[in-house]
């Protein structure tokens, strides 16, 4: 009996790594879609439906933990923020703060919608606060830091880093909001089997 309950627990551990290490490579992946906007500094992404896809489906803990691990791999010089840059004076660009967006974006997402939980189906309705606060959460850090390092006013910030984006984010927004509740479902069969 003990030595099953060790393999379980095993199990659980191992599933719980590889999906955090899948969500932060695939977040590390939407590095290959980055298009430059003319007029702003901040190109326009996939890494962010990937951040948020991260909190929906893993939870706050699992989520942030694979963005995490994503921001950790840019830092050190990994080819994974917009551009295929990395390094950790990355977080210090007109960028950066959106990078930390990332991060709440994740954390966020996952306490709106809670853990992954077998048997348990997500109301829709948490799912689309999930993805409206995530979305809406990266913009905070993201227009103040670009405001401050380009010494810019509020308006030129929010022209340059919000809406600019706004449609396309609402756009994946609701792309991740569509394939969440299948993915959660997979990953709370994984997470509690």
């Amino acid at each position: 009996m003990e030595k099953n309950i060790l393999v379980s627990t095993q199990r659980k551990t191992i599933v719980r790594i590889t999906l955090t290490a899948l969500f932060a490579a695939l977040t590390a992946a939407g590095t290959f879609i980055s298009i430059p906007l003319p007029g702003s500094p901040i190109p326009i992404v996939l890494q962010n439906m990937f951040a948020l896809l991260s909190g929906l489906i893993l939870g706050p803990l699992l989520g942030g933990a694979a963005v995490g691990l994503y921001l950790i791999a840019g830092a050190i010089g990994a080819p994974v923020f917009a551009g295929a840059a990395g390094g950790f004076a990355r977080f210090a660009s007109p960028s950066g703060g959106f990078l930390i967006g990332y991060l709440l974006m994740a954390i966020l997402g996952g306490c709106i919608v809670g853990r992954p939980q077998g048997g348990c189906k997500t109301p829709l309705w948490r799912i689309a606060c999930g993805v409206v606060a995530g979305i809406l959460v990266v913009y905070v850090p993201g227009v103040i830091q670009l405001k401050l390092i380009l010494n810019d006013t509020w308006e030129g910030a929010i022209t340059k880093g919000f809406l600019p984006f706004i449609i396309g984010d609402v756009i994946k927004g609701i792309a991740a909001g569509i394939i969440t509740p299948r993915l959660r479902r997979a990953a709370a069969d994984h997470l509690d089997g």
